[in-house]
């Protein structure tokens, strides 16, 4: 009999980094990376599991930021050059450590990793990432759903309908695009969830999204099952609630697998051990030392002096952490069930990047967690359109405004340090509304220059501009990047206000910016 499900739920998104008019951008490196650790290891894992007849299942949120930039040539071509750079430091780094039985096995683990990286990028998947995971799409391993196109946090435009249904539209067109099917679920960026934003989503055939435990146990009324089942909005969209003590058993900075000691430190990196002069050549110009992925300790603890990396003990210990959280979602459905007339769902929503690029062994858990679950017939992995069709019903309840920042509200993207980005962010949707209806059948140069308009206002509107400057990580880049969308919003505006084009300027911008190549700037007519 089935005891319990367990919906794992990944969204994979990252800010849009494309500067082709560059020869070398920083921030690329922040999609380099999560391609080499995360996207490609997740592939990785799919590819031997399927081979080998293990079942796995799991919802995949593929923002259309990153999937633009994963079907981009130019970022294509300069991901192969940064790992052959990458091999070469690793080349460098085995030399050095050569004489050293603790260090060397782990500068040659990092050469196999970006060796293997540049061999499926490269050869096994002719640079198609997303034909890649389109792959495991067809096959029904997993459920890919879109997010907003700009991974927005939407409940900060709760005022603005054009606002929102511009970012949900685009997003479609984008998914459509990319796998040649409408998604039945979309990922609220940053689980930001307030009343009123599903009617938005049903308006646009969206069956299901994902909230916070606190957004759906305050909803009213309260849910009956608490976060164990799914409830149905009074419009009809199904709202699955994140698990509480799954997530945290991940999640949590201080007792989640990842804090364990013996897996790998990610911010003692070689970037800042090694002498400046060893590790200048691989630094971008004119920026300080930097992050170059070669980590050498374990997390340790609290501590400066770390102890050395062990590669062995870190993935038993994968083994020992897949085991315990099966045990633990067994024994709290057990716990549940008594209460239930349908087996408990335990929802797991995390972000993608967590499993590699942050937690080095996160995918190496994942594989562990399908094997383990292959042998414990009393838990199944399951989508949550597979849950849906399988439990079609639903108790009514409205959640409550929420997202998964510290406290549950929206204070992460608009405090003292981001909240000037909206007066502008705000102008500018007010004005390409207006637009839209001025001018509301163009084609031509008119028609791009409006269509331009609707990407810049969409690129400034994305939330992890806001969460850098809160974090203070990367905070001029953002601060540059909001800047640089509403100028060129402004430009436009201006152009089409006094009946002029700059073609040369609209051309470069359009290389540039080339987002979501079939957007229609009409989206941001008001909804009549």
């Amino acid at each position: 009999m089935q005891t319990g499900y367990l919906a794992l739920v990944l969204n994979a998104h990252l800010p849009f980094v494309r500067r082709p008019d560059l020869p070398k951008f920083l921030e690329e490196r922040w999609y380099f990376e999560a391609l080499s650790e995360t996207y490609l290891p997740l592939l990785r894992l799919f590819r031997r599991l399927d081979a080998e007849g293990t079942p796995f299942t799991l919802t995949l949120s593929l923002s259309p930021t990153l999937a633009a930039m994963l079907g981009d040539g130019i970022l294509s071509e300069r991901y192969c050059g940064y790992l052959n750079s990458q091999l070469a430091l690793a080349a460098e780094e085995i030399a050095r450590t050569a004489e050293d039985r603790v260090f060397a096995p782990l500068a040659k683990m990092y050469e196999a990793l970006y060796r293997e990286d540049l061999a499926d990028f490269e050869e096994l998947y002719g640079r198609d990432i997303l034909g890649a995971f389109d792959y495991y799409y067809k096959k029904g391993r997993i459920e890919l759903i879109t997010t907003a196109a700009t991974h927005t946090f939407l409940p900060i435009y709760r005022s603005s309908p054009e606002a929102i249904s511009a970012q949900i539209e685009t997003a479609l067109v984008a998914h459509r695009g990319a796998f040649g099917k409408h998604p039945i679920g979309f990922w609220l960026p940053q689980l930001g969830f307030f009343p009123g934003v599903e009617e938005a989503l049903k308006a646009y055939n969206i069956q299901y999204t994902v909230i916070t435990t606190r957004g759906g146990l305050l909803g009213a009324p309260p849910p009956r099952a608490g976060s164990y089942e799914p409830v149905r909005c009074p419009n009809g969209l199904m709202v699955f609630i994140r698990d509480v003590a799954a997530t945290d058993a991940v999640w949590s900075e201080s007792s989640g697998y990842p804090a364990d000691p013996v897996y790998r430190d990610f911010y003692r990196d070689s970037g800042y051990d090694l002498p400046f002069e060893r590790i200048e050549p691989w630094m971008e110009a004119g920026t300080a030392r930097i992050y170059t992925g070669f980590k050498y300790w374990a997390v340790t603890g609290h501590t400066e002096e770390k102890r050395p990396y062990d590669q062995a003990a870190a993935m038993a210990k994968t083994q020992a952490h897949a085991a315990d959280f099966i045990d633990g979602r067994l024994k709290a459905a057990k716990a549940a069930q008594p209460y239930m007339k349908r087996p408990p769902l335990m929802v797991c929503p995390y972000d993608a990047e967590l499993f590699g690029h942050w937690w080095f062994e996160g995918p190496l858990w994942l594989e562990a967690l399908f094997r383990q679950a292959a042998l414990v017939p009393e838990m199944k992995f399951l989508t949550l359109g597979e849950y849906q069709r399988l439990y079609p019903e639903a108790q009514t309840s409205m959640p409550e405004y929420s997202s998964w920042a510290d406290g549950g509200f929206g204070e992460v993207w608009l405090d003292g340090e981001n909240d000037w980005i909206y007066r502008h962010c705000f102008k500018a949707v007010e004005r390409m509304a207006e637009l839209a209806e001025r001018f509301a059948d163009e084609s031509g140069l008119r028609e791009r220059i409006l269509n331009q308009a609707a990407r810049e206002v969409l690129l400034a509107m994305c939330s992890d501009w806001a969460l850098l400057m809160r974090t203070n990580s990367s905070r001029s880049f953002a601060r540059s990047r909001v800047a640089e969308s509403i100028e060129n919003f402004d430009r436009i505006y201006e152009m089409l206000s006094s009946n002029t084009v700059d073609t040369e300027w609209l051309t470069s911008l359009e290389k540039r910016d080339n987002i979501f190549p079939s957007i229609n700037y009409r989206i941001f007519r008001k909804k009549r």
